[in-house]
């Protein structure tokens, strides 16, 4: 069944859906960040995620979605303290402040959850479009779900778009050179590789899209 919105059951079902897909795919993503990383981002992600989704259902989902996103950040920040985990953890407290007092989040709600993630993301990582970043895919999915609200678009059809635009960008990583992380050391070697961190991004916002869709 199609999600008209999402609340808090749904956001600690979502968890769990990301605690699967980034425990299978925890091996593409190292040999993918081993190209041109130091190969722990299958690890961390695997890591956070397993124990995000664990504290979400500790937590229930009575303590409502801003609680809920709190928690999932401040254990994403202490289980995978690399940068990658950190950035994730940030991005997950950023959107918290966004669902304070909402019940559930309609598309225009989802828009401005990935806005808020993607700006704190930003901020602290201190990268721009374009440096082939996680930032890549995150902008296109922020840009797209808000215009699609402001059209008047469904939950389902808006994130349908965001993920489609997501992986249209992590393809556009590939003609770009890394300018942060270790990634940066490689430079001209990281041209025609997806980039690792966007690789992430572009598979949060598909599950997103899927739970939604019930798939």
């Amino acid at each position: 069944m199609t999600l008209q919105t999402l609340n808090a059951a749904n956001f600690i079902d979502l968890f769990r859906s990301w605690r699967m897909l980034f425990a299978e795919q925890r091996e593409f993503l190292i040999a993918l960040d081993g190209k041109v990383g130091d190969s722990d981002l299958g690890i961390t992600m695997s890591k956070a995620f397993a124990a995000a989704a664990e504290a979400l259902e500790a937590e229930g989902e009575a303590v409502g979605i801003a609680k809920l996103l709190r928690t999932a950040g401040a254990t994403i920040a202490r289980t995978a303290p690399s940068t990658m985990g950190t950035l994730t953890a940030t991005g997950f407290l950023r959107a918290s402040k966004v669902a304070e007092g909402k019940e559930a989040l309609d598309a225009t709600g989802v828009a401005a959850f990935w806005r808020a993630y993607r700006d704190g993301i930003a901020e602290r990582g201190k990268a721009k479009v374009g440096d082939k970043t996680l930032l890549d895919v995150l902008d296109p999915i922020a840009v797209t779900l808000e215009a699609q609200a402001a059209a008047g678009a469904s939950l389902s059809d808006a994130l349908s778009a965001a993920a489609k635009a997501a992986e249209e960008a992590l393809e556009a990583t590939k003609s770009m050179m890394a300018q942060h992380g270790k990634a940066a050391a490689f430079q001209e070697k990281t041209i025609g590789l997806q980039d690792a961190g966007a690789t992430v991004g572009a598979y949060l916002i598909r599950r997103m899209a899927n739970v939604v869709e019930g798939i």
